[in-house]
Formats: C-alpha cells, structure tokens, sequence
C-alpha cells in the first residue's frame, strides 16, 4: 500500500533522514547547491531529504522512475499547484492558532479544510488524465482515488460546502453610530452598491486593457472591529455558528497522514528539478546512473562540477564537462598536472556525482554508472585552528587517523592536496602512507596531488592529468584525461613559488 513516494512499499524504514548536514558537503560546495534548491521553499522539511542517502538500488531507481515522469511538463505542472494549494492549507493553519476571537478562527480553518478537500480532488483529476509511468505516481494516483472516494473524505468535502453556502447565505446590517457599532439581521434595505454603480456608468471607460490578475495573498487577518463585528453575527445566527462549531471539533485533525507525507516528499522532486531546469536550457547534460550497492567499477561521460556549473550559466560562461572511470581492480584516481587546472573541481564532481546518485537525482553527465558509497569523507586544506591548540599538520593528521578508522570498504573519499604545510621528503612519506592505508580498506576515491609517484602506487591507482594548451603551457583546458603523469606538476608548482616561470620571468627582464 502505498505510504511514500520516495520509497517504494515495504521500504519506507530503509533508512533513518539525517537532520545534520553531511561533514563533506562544505568541501564538496554542497552546501551552495543544496541552499538554492531549498531557496524560498520549505528548507526545514526538505534539507533532511536532500542530506540522506541509500545503497539500495530498489529505492534509486524507484526515485529515477519518479523524476522521469516529472521531467514531462504536463505530468510536472500538476504537482506545484497541489503543493501551493497545501502551503496555503497550512498557513491558514497557522494563523488560526493566533487567533482570539473563535468565531474568526473558525472561519479560517473551514476554509483551511474546503481548500485542502480541493485540493485533493484537483490532484486526482489532473492525475486520472495523465498517462504515468512510475510505480511511485501509479501508487500515488490509486492512494488518492480510494481516499477521495472514502466516506470519511466525501463527509468532510461535503459538510464543508454545506456550512460554507449556508454562511455565505446569511445577511446582516451594521449601523455605526459614533464609536459605537450595532449588528442586526438585514431588514431588506437597499443595497447602495448597485445605484452607486448605475449613477457611475456613464463615466466608465471602454475597451480598457483588464490588469494582470495577480496571485492571491495569505491575508486572512482581520482588525478588532471586523472581528468584533463578526462575533455578533454569530450571536444573531447561533444554529449556523453551532453547526460550524461541531463540524469543527469533528474534524480537528483533517489532513490525512499519507497526504501530507507526500505533500512534504513531493518538493524533493519539484525543487531539484526547477533547479537544475537552466542547467538543461544551457544544454547541460543530465542522466539517470546506473547503480550498484556491489560493483565498484564507474564510467562517466560529460560530467560537471554543480555548484561550478550553476554559477557559470548564471554569468552566461561556457562549462567544462570531463569523464572518468574505474574498472576491475582499480580505485583510487590520482589527478596531478599544473595548479589551477581544474583538479579540485574535478574531484568535487567526483564527490557530488556519488552524492546526488545516493539520493536517487539525475546527475550532471551524458551517461553515468556509479557505485553507492556507505558515507563520503573529504579532505580539503583548512585553516589553522589556533581553539585547538594544534598545528596545521598534526590537524591533517589527527582528522586523517579518524577517518581511517571509520571509513570501510564501501566509502568513498576525497582528498585535495594533503600535507601541503610540510616539505616535500615528507609530504611523499606521509602521502604514501595515507593512500596506502585507503587502498587496503578497498574504498574509491580520488587523490589531488602535485606527487607524480602517488599514481603509480598500486595496480588500483588511476593516473589522470589536468592538461594544456599544447602551443601555450600557461592556457588551461580544464579537462582532466587519463594518462601517465608528465613529471611537470611539481616542478611548475615549485617555478610558480620562486617566480620563475617564463611569463614571471619575461615581465622582469622585459626592457
């Protein structure tokens, strides 16, 4: 029976959401992709979603069934109204409960349960005349029709109409006299709203361009005359108000448990794929991943950093796209080549691709295939932190030796250019140990480094080499391909430290 559609049924306990944001995420630039994702949405309830992963594979593909069917609009376009409609459910909600004067809540929350009982109805209808393909929609759609169908759901929609026309019946006048205001039952007086606009008619002008309808506002507030005003009219209508009152108490818990699961579920879906809908228009490719919670081989094509991404199409700025992949025994990716290459952007792709993969997203690439990692360690230079009393190497080491001793064979890690603060006999030394220690727990990963010996290694290192113009050293590609390091890394890192490299060296001699 369908429960929640991130989930398929009898998987809905397959792992505990996470409230705290992923140790990687800051590393990763996560953290700025998850923040406009959630931008102006519910971000206490869908942060939690976006920071929780799986390895089962049941549970990614049932979410990648789900986001195909959504990426077509007529399927899409259903969703954001039915979520608008319950934001609205719950702010009238939530005004309700500020409110003093009773008669003035109730009216809100009636209308609070007329809106959601449409709202449901709506999201039937426009689901019953679509062509679904996901058991996740499917499910949904056959939930909803045996609720709206229910004799508890066709009560309350139908007591609802009924108290809501029998109110908007009752008529009344008010006499203001001074500061004082009289309500009493109408008295058939005329209503001066219609002679008004007869003396006006003439006046009127044609062929007037109607304005913009606009979205209606949350504006349920009343001031303390209207709502006194409001009060008396539900003294001189007890049975109506009564009536009201016990529908009310009947249904003081309305909103149907499955409903707004979904409600909430739903916006994980929508809000990813309103985020990454420019990257598409950009012509950005995306993919469902093919993945495995056992094979750890990966091949990649035409990936990209996010977060990167995100921004360069903002700034109207061409993306690089790079591929990857690990076959048979191989596990660790050792990226060298010149500085400001591309490298730590490429390992940050890395990164994301395993994350948005756990979550069941499409991912940023042309195809993909890609193990699911139990959790992603990263490793990215920090600045020293004087409150800890420890220098920038004994940091390195100290978070190092805990990652080594809770990562497993099914992690994945990151590491950009480890132990930078020591020299380099013992950068090589340190290094070698480090690496050494991740390939016997047989996690993936990737390593940044200047340290062209670190590729060699083991059988299950990969080298790849960020690379340059072939006619100008000093242009990068930003393309990272897979092939033997060129033995330059270091000795450009070490020109670029002394301010030797040929343009350094042209400007000072240039006459």
């Amino acid at each position: 029976m369908f429960r929640s559609i991130l989930f398929p049924p009898g998987s809905e306990n397959e792992g505990a959401e996470s409230s705290e944001q992923p140790p990687c995420f800051v590393d990763l630039n996560l953290d700025q992709v998850v923040a406009a994702i959630v931008a102006k949405r519910d971000e206490e309830v869908l942060r939690p979603i976006f920071y929780s992963t799986y390895r089962s594979e049941d549970v990614i593909r049932h979410r990648q069934a789900v986001f195909a069917d959504l990426e077509r609009a007529e399927i899409f376009q259903a969703f954001p109204v039915f979520c608008e409609t319950m934001r609205t459910v719950r702010a009238n909600l939530a005004y309700a409960d500020k409110i003093s004067y009773k008669r003035h809540r109730h009216m809100v929350v009636l209308r609070a349960i007329h809106l959601y009982c449409e709202g449901v109805q709506s999201l039937l209808q426009s689901l019953e005349a679509l062509s679904l393909r996901s058991a996740g929609l499917k499910d949904l759609k056959g939930y909803l029709s045996s609720y709206a169908g229910s004799e508890a759901f066709q009560g309350l929609a139908a007591e609802a109409r009924q108290i809501r026309d029998k109110l908007s019946r009752l008529s009344y006048g008010t006499l203001f006299r001074g500061d004082k205001v009289v309500v009493r039952k109408y008295a058939s007086e005329p209503d001066y709203t219609v002679t008004i606009a007869e003396r006006f008619a003439r006046f009127r002008e044609m062929n007037v361009e109607p304005p913009t309808p606009q979205l209606p506002k949350d504006d349920f507030s009343l001031n303390h005359i209207e709502a006194g005003i409001l009060e008396l009219v539900g003294r001189l209508f007890p049975k109506e108000f009564k009536d009201l009152e016990r529908y009310l108490a009947q249904h003081s818990s309305f909103i149907d448990s499955v409903v707004a699961t979904f409600n909430r579920e739903i916006g994980f879906f929508i809000a990813y794929l309103a985020f990454i809908e420019p990257l598409k228009r950009a012509g950005l490719p995306f993919c469902y991943p093919d993945v495995s919670a056992r094979s750890k081989d990966a091949n990649v094509a035409g990936s990209f950093d996010l977060a990167l991404a995100a921004k360069l199409v903002h700034e109207n700025k061409p993306v690089v796209c790079n591929d990857f992949f690990l076959q048979g025994q191989e596990r660790l990716i050792v990226v060298s080549g010149p500085n400001q290459g591309g490298k730590t952007t490429f390992a940050r792709m890395f990164g994301q691709l395993h994350h948005l993969a756990g979550l069941g997203c499409p991912v940023p690439g042309r195809h993909a295939r890609l193990f699911l990692p139990d959790r992603i360690f990263t490793h990215f230079e920090r600045e020293e932190d004087i409150t800890n009393l420890r220098g920038k190497l004994e940091d390195d080491l100290v978070r190092l030796h805990h990652t080594g001793e809770v990562m497993t064979s099914d992690s994945a890690i990151i590491l950009n250019e480890i132990f930078n603060s020591t020299s380099l006999e013992d950068q090589v030394f340190l290094s070698t140990k480090i690496l050494q220690q991740i390939l016997a727990t047989d996690a993936i990963g990737v390593c940044v480094t200047f340290i062209d010996a670190l590729s060699t290694l083991s059988e299950k290192t990969v080298s790849m080499v960020s690379t340059v113009m072939p006619d100008d050293p000093a242009h990068r590609t930003f393309e990272i391909i897979r092939k033997p390091a060129d033995g330059l890394a270091y000795a450009l890192s070490l020109a670029e430290k002394r301010g030797v490299t040929y343009e350094r060296l042209r400007t000072r001699i240039r006459p």
